[in-house]
């Protein structure tokens, strides 16, 4: 790919002068230009240490984060390959269609490959459950690399070869605690970040430079360019086809490139430029629209349009207000800082100054960072407006954010870089830079080491890792029913598990793996059958609510198990409708739900006469804290003693 379409390189970096504040911004002319060998083994040996990189980072996160990173991804994924008796958990989202299948087909196709392989290799099935939980991480830290590798492109398609800006860009991205904690989870987020990096990477930047500049030469003219374009638009088009939202970024782009507002020089887009524009947008996104309606006729079972559907579920009919309700600063007070957090000063200097022109800056390279910052502004301002808001939403803009304000922390941590007049046989005529402010640069760093290490080991691991027990000793118990595809025959009909934590808590097949390791968890479905603004709405309660619903004596729970999860127990003048097997062999939820266990199992609850016997088998740390008081405290298995074995 790298060769096939690779961009031609702007003029951006060229200029001859340098702002002493952004120091290293542009390269002398008197520069030495890197022996094309040189390029290519250095391009070689960054993207080989980031995939490295990022699947060690990849193994080491361990924590729970958010359940869309399973529920989104994983879960349609291992419905693809191992079909719909397999066991995955489809949310509402699949029933009604709102994602795009593009996704989690990716996964589909690596767990069906990997399968197979393992199968041909008659490897040990528990073998075979660990290499299965773990391929969706590697899978997803390759496309991290690519995220940081364009990151890194496009800084220095921007800055120049010869710049220490686009290092500057490279060690932001790699060093930021949101990237390493982040990056390599199976978010669609993550996808979409690395897809809009890489397309503003083949993005012609040229038609935002000056008209007199480029000498009379028709831009957007030539195979290579037509390519990178087409290359361009096709990996924007999927990001958009993934979250809808992304187009905020590319209409940002547009804008600028066609009405030039705020942009220096006269355009060097000709009218027939803007033909092969318009073109290219209309061709390449009918294509990639086509593969995607196919592959969602292909997984749903008819034809339908997923973009359309989330619009209108999420916008036109309010739901997403059902997962939260986010002040309009949020993005401004919370989510920026989030994403960049100790990198936050140098962001915003660099977000405010690429609104103007900068002296000694190539005209290209102060028009391609408006449009950036652009990009920035508009989206965060248009998200803004919408209730519901998560950091992940604006998670495309972080590597942005690096580029933007890598020359400003380059500026502060290092002294200029000065022209070597002695004779060298260095490929780079510029002396290598010093440090300064030293102390503050170890703190920053030190800051980000703890947050990461903290956040991908110790905040919340508890999800992951009870999972992994009740799937080890699942296999310990049910050694004959370790099939990947449907359960056996010879299967036990035992409820292996129930969940009773707030919905969404754990990863499900993704991790239990079994299809015959039969789990119950409490649900959250929104109310789709209410009208918005209505009374029904309002007070409408999930599955989930309903059990930590508190009464008149500020408890919880008790009523919820008697009349939903066991109701055959609330009158005791009928025999019991459910049989022993459906009271599980294990409960699993966080330990404030232990005194609601024990009240109604062995107190003066209801279920007192169905022979429970509660006992701790497994517990797991969960974090230091939790926003969510369901959550606090640590995540605990409670063996029912209802199985002798």
């Amino acid at each position: 790919m790298e060769k096939a379409a690779e961009p031609p390189r702007s003029r951006a970096g060229d200029s001859k002068g340098s702002d002493s504040k952004p120091a290293d911004e542009t390269v002398s002319t008197t520069a030495k230009k890197l022996h094309p060998e040189v390029v290519a083994a250095q391009v070689k040996d960054v993207l080989s240490l980031l995939l490295v990189f990022r699947f060690v980072n990849a193994l080491c996160v361990r924590t729970f984060f958010q359940p869309d990173e399973y529920f989104q991804a994983l879960e349609p994924a291992w419905d693809v390959a191992f079909g719909s008796e397999s066991g995955a958990w489809l949310t509402w989202e699949w029933h009604h269609q709102l994602r795009s299948s593009l996704h989690p087909a990716i996964f589909g196709a690596a767990y069906k490959g990997a399968e197979s392989l393992m199968t041909a290799m008659q490897l040990y099935p528990p073998f075979k459950a660990l290499m299965l939980v773990a391929l969706p991480k590697a899978v997803q830290s390759v496309f991290a690399a690519l995220g940081d590798f364009y990151t890194w492109k496009l800084a220095t398609a921007i800055y120049g070869q010869q710049s220490n800006v686009p290092w500057a860009a490279l060690w932001m991205t790699v060093l930021n605690p949101w990237q390493w904690y982040c990056s390599t989870r199976t978010f669609s987020n993550s996808l979409e970040t690395t897809l809009t990096i890489a397309a503003l990477y083949y993005w012609p930047w040229e038609v935002l430079d000056d008209a007199a500049a480029t000498k009379g030469k028709t831009v957007l003219q030539g195979r290579d360019r037509v390519n990178s374009l087409r290359l361009s638009l096709i990996l924007a088009a999927v990001a958009v086809l993934l979250r809808p939202t992304n187009l905020l970024i590319w209409l940002g782009v547009l804008t600028l490139s066609v009405t030039r507002l705020t942009l220096d020089g006269a355009s060097p887009l000709k009218p027939d430029s803007l033909v092969v524009l318009v073109r290219e947008i209309v061709l390449c996104g009918t294509a990639t629209l086509g593969v995607s309606v196919v592959s969602d006729r292909l997984y749903f079972g008819f034809w339908t349009f997923p973009p359309y559907k989330w619009l209108y579920f999420n916008i036109s009919q309010s739901l997403a207000v059902f997962y939260g309700h986010m002040p309009w600063h949020y993005y401004l007070s919370q989510g920026i800082p989030l994403l960049t957090t100790t990198f936050l000063p140098f962001v915003l200097i660099g977000l405010y100054r690429s609104t103007s022109s900068k002296p000694g800056s190539s005209v290209l390279q102060s028009n391609i960072l408006k449009t950036l910052s652009f990009a920035v502004l508009s989206m965060v301002a248009s998200l803004s407006v919408i209730s519901h808001k998560e950091v992940r939403f604006i998670y495309p803009l972080l590597p942005i954010l690096h580029i933007l304000g890598a020359s400003y922390i380059l500026g502060f941590f290092t002294t200029p870089s000065t022209p070597d007049t002695s004779e060298s046989t260095q490929p780079s005529s510029f002396k290598p830079v010093t440090l300064r402010h030293r102390i503050m640069l170890a703190n920053i760093l030190s800051v980000n080491l703890l947050l990461a290490g903290y956040l991908s080991m110790s905040h919340q691991p508890a999800p992951t890792s009870v999972l992994n027990f009740l799937r080890s000793d699942f296999e310990r118990l049910h050694p004959d029913s370790l099939s990947l595809r449907t359960p056996n025959n010879n299967s036990s009909e035992e409820l292996f598990a129930l969940f009773l934590t707030p919905c969404h808590s754990t990863p499900w097949r993704s991790h239990l793996v079994y299809p015959s390791l039969r789990a119950r968890a409490l649900t959250c479905e929104p109310p789709l059958h209410t009208q918005p603004g209505s009374v029904e709405r309002e007070t409408y309660l999930d599955e989930a609510d309903r059990f930590y619903l508190e009464d008149e004596d500020g408890k919880y729970g008790v009523q919820f198990l008697a009349t939903e999860i066991w109701p055959s127990i609330s009158d005791g003048n009928t025999a019991p409708i459910l049989t022993r097997e459906e009271v599980p062999r294990y409960i699993v939820g966080f330990e404030g739900i232990e005194e609601v266990l024990t009240q109604f199992f062995e107190g003066e609850g209801r279920g007192r006469d169905m022979g429970v016997t509660l006992k701790k088998v497994w517990s797991g740390w969960n974090g230091a804290f939790n926003e969510d008081w369901r959550r606090r405290g640590r995540l605990v298995v409670w063996d029912t003693g209802v199985y002798m074995s």
